[in-house]
């Protein structure tokens, strides 16, 4: 309005631009450069919690991707580690579902008041309107990481006050889960038109999920190999290095990666991956749908496929 109140003092050409100006639409903001949208884990800004969903013990935490990561529903990629007899206790989320996933040691999990140990690496779904829990009964810190995707992007929680400590368990799981082991993975030759063999499975498919989620894929590419550049119609993904050295180019950008980052890649943004280190680069990946129709023809152009 001061610039306003001058230009009306002056010519009229100056009243006539200011006038004009006044009605052009503001620019939206430019994205960040891919390298700077990427989530690196650092244990050193990890903050100490407790009680966490009024669980047991105590945890360190840090954001990897919050919900402005990505256009579609994720809330949030979390990267943790769980001191020994801690957990996170059971709680629901009506709005929105989770997967806890533990990169190092073992944990007892636990859905609907069933509880099971799974050695880790392993992973756990947790369907909305379920209840989920996770403890580490050991002696040894677990690396833990969290995925929440909703309808919306509003996290909601229903706490239950149950630490699952001593739980009695199940021998075989009473519920959905995955281990990322890479005896389960399948050759895949110039896997969208790059180099070499990589190794991939579809760990988790669009009916395990409730929300627009639709996949959960484990990748592993050996030294030297790659994956072309490509995307998936409707669909976003997170691509979380498990281990390993490698680079990502996203929509042309190119940015190195190592394990424990996390990689967005928007709606209909074209993403390549290449191995540059001297082992493995090993990924889980994340597809999140723009919507439930376009997860529904996703999930129907899988049914088209040969088998």
């Amino acid at each position: 309005m001061r610039i306003l109140g001058l230009l009306l003092g002056g010519a009229c050409a100056c009243a006539g631009f200011s006038a004009q100006a006044q009605t052009q639409p503001s620019q939206p903001p430019q994205p960040k450069p891919l390298a700077q949208r990427i989530g690196h884990t650092d244990e050193a800004r990890m903050r100490a919690l407790t009680a966490v969903h009024a669980g047991a013990g105590t945890m360190k935490f840090q954001q990897l991707l919050g919900a402005d990561a990505l256009s579609t529903t994720l809330i949030f990629v979390h990267r943790g580690v769980i001191a020994p007899k801690s957990g996170i206790g059971q709680h629901f989320h009506n709005q929105s579902e989770e997967m806890f996933v533990i990169l190092e040691g073992d944990a007892q999990f636990t859905i609907d008041g069933r509880t099971s140990a799974i050695p880790g690496p392993a992973a756990v779904p947790d369907r909305m309107g379920h209840a989920h829990a996770v403890y580490n009964p050991g002696s040894t810190p677990l690396q833990w990481l969290n995925i929440s995707v909703g309808l919306t992007k509003a996290y909601d929680n229903f706490d239950l006050g149950d630490t699952r400590e001593g739980a009695a368990l199940d021998p075989i799981p009473q519920f959905i889960s995955m281990r990322l082991d890479r005896a389960l993975l399948k050759p895949v030759v110039a896997m969208d038109g790059g180099e070499g063999t990589a190794q991939y499975r579809r760990a988790l498919e669009p009916s395990v999920f409730s929300t627009p989620w639709s996949f959960v894929d484990h990748l592993l590419l050996p030294p030297g190999t790659s994956v072309g550049s490509a995307s998936k119609p409707g669909m976003s993904e997170v691509y979380y290095v498990v281990a390993g050295e490698g680079e990502v180019t996203v929509a042309g950008e190119t940015a190195t990666i190592k394990a424990g980052d996390a990689v967005p890649v928007d709606v209909d943004q074209a993403r390549a991956l290449r191995a540059t280190g001297a082992a493995p680069l090993e990924l889980m990946v994340i597809g999140v749908a723009k919507d439930p129709a376009a997860k529904a023809a996703y999930a129907a152009s899988l049914m088209r496929r040969p088998r």
